[in-house]
């Protein structure tokens, strides 16, 4: 569906650019008739004047923004040199942003963004829902997030789908006789968390089983470590660990070996985001390869796409693959 924009209202009242933009602002110099011409095509086409075309005449500034949390930060290098790379071959700057959890609101963010006039957002973000979605789309600036499955008229995204990933390789596991799976609560990335879950509860259900092997980190203990290293002292009742970041990861190990066990003789662990820490570690840890720069390149494409008015884009949610990386952490 097409984006309704200041050209289209100028076009359906056969003014000018000026003259809708003088409307919209509330000009006095903008003849009564006129006015009353503009302002009825604006509600013809069901146009939403944004922060942009507020005294503008929506003129391109070939400028992109990048919204990324700080707590993602880390991971999103490669992420960022995808985006710039396309970017530059289509002739956009890009604007980074950071925000932090529980201080700055997303909506206010993007708002004073675009007031900045922006032609587009890019979002890395795996927690937003459908409700801040909806709130997204009134500013009707094409806006790609990274990280979740969404899309409306005005947004796309670029994800991969970490509840596939995890039902696909516990399949496996549970193929290979290897039927009790644990997955360590991440009290940081509940979205992704979730996600993991789901996966992980219809691989067991497609076997006959309940998964029952999520293992919550108490409120009262301040790191997964120093939880952990109570959990395993009187052994670990899996097969396999998994966790979501390194940092867990690398807990798990620790406080098996100061248990006085063996990874993988005694249990296996796996991390789902991989990094290239989980290489240096002894024993090294298995992970899956997620196509970082992939997801940057990708997003911004569907942006460019998005913003050269191409409307029949034929898929704004684009999904990516992702690659198991066996180490010494699994048989």
């Amino acid at each position: 569906m097409k984006r309704i924009t200041i050209y289209d209202v100028a076009k359906e009242a056969d003014v000018s650019l000026a003259t809708v933009s003088r409307v919209i602002n509330g000009s006095e110099v903008v003849r009564e008739d006129t006015r009353v011409k503009v302002q009825e095509a604006i509600e013809k086409l069901g146009y939403k004047p944004n922060a942009i075309a507020q005294g503008l005449a929506l003129q391109k500034t070939t400028t992109i923004a990048l919204i990324v949390p700080e707590a993602s930060y880390f991971y999103t290098g490669q992420i960022i040199n995808g985006l710039i790379d396309v970017a530059k071959i289509y002739k956009y700057n890009l604007m980074l942003h950071t925000t932090t959890e529980g201080i700055t609101e997303m909506n206010d963010i993007i708002e004073n963004i675009i007031k900045s006039r922006v032609d587009g957002v890019v979002i890395f973000n795996d927690k937003l829902n459908k409700e801040e979605l909806n709130q997204l789309t009134k500013y009707q600036v094409p806006i790609v997030v990274i990280g979740n499955k969404m899309s409306d008229e005005t947004v796309g995204s670029v994800y991969v789908d970490y509840s596939s990933l995890v039902y696909d390789y516990a399949m496996d596991c549970i193929a290979k006789g290897k039927k009790r799976l644990a997955l360590i609560e991440d009290r940081k990335n509940p979205a992704m968390i979730k996600q993991l879950r789901d996966g992980l509860s219809r691989a067991y259900k497609e076997n006959g089983m309940e998964f029952d092997g999520y293992i919550e980190i108490p409120k009262e203990y301040r790191s997964s470590y120093l939880f952990l290293k109570e959990y395993v002292k009187d052994g670990v009742p899996y097969d396999v660990v998994i966790t979501y970041r390194d940092s867990q990861a690398m807990a798990v190990m620790n406080t098996v070996k100061e248990a006085g066990m063996n990874i993988p003789d005694d249990v296996e662990l796996v991390c789902i985001l991989d990094s290239k820490y989980n290489s240096m570690a002894r024993p090294q840890i298995s992970g899956f390869k997620i196509p970082d720069y992939d997801l940057g390149a990708v997003a911004m494409r569907l942006l460019t796409k998005m913003l050269t008015d191409e409307n029949d884009v034929p898929d704004k949610e684009i999904e990516l693959s992702y690659i198991f990386t066996p180490r010494k952490s699994t048989k």
